[in-house]
């Protein structure tokens, strides 16, 4: 019973941390929307431009990232090992090379603030007025 009570208490203190969700940011000159299916062809190298023609860079959260694992397993349904396994084929075949690596929330949103054409992805708690968001999955 006591391991029941503390497994319920646990779980009431996690459940903020779950309503939480991932979203897709622009940078402001960038389109106003996306779909998940162009966001999922931009980061599986599948398609190099936003939905206005705009040449794309697209950034990435570190492996073992909860946002990076709730974002790929909404858009791209890969985890972490199927995606180095991905890009490690890409990069042997010459096909291209893996989206640049923003450190943290922050770093993503001044790397997709800073940069025309780019494209992220933040828990939508962290979102704030240098970016926008085009989408969420």
């Amino acid at each position: 019973m006591k391991k029941l009570s503390l497994l319920f208490a646990a779980s009431l203190l996690a459940s903020p941390l779950a309503l939480a969700e991932v979203v897709v940011i622009g940078n402001p000159s960038g389109p106003d929307s996306i779909s998940a299916n162009e966001v999922r062809d931009l980061y599986l190298n599948r398609s190099k431009a936003l939905p206005n023609g705009q040449s794309a860079k697209p950034f990435e959260l570190p492996e073992g990232n909860a946002t990076r694992a709730e974002f790929h397993d909404k858009v791209t349904g890969r985890n972490d090992a199927q995606l180095k396994a991905f890009w490690s084929q890409q990069v042997f075949t010459g096909r291209g090379q893996p989206p640049v690596e923003a450190g943290s929330a922050s770093g993503m949103k001044a790397q997709v603030a800073s940069t025309p054409g780019a494209i992220g992805y933040i828990d939508s708690a962290d979102v704030d007025d240098s970016v926008k968001v085009i989408l969420t999955p």
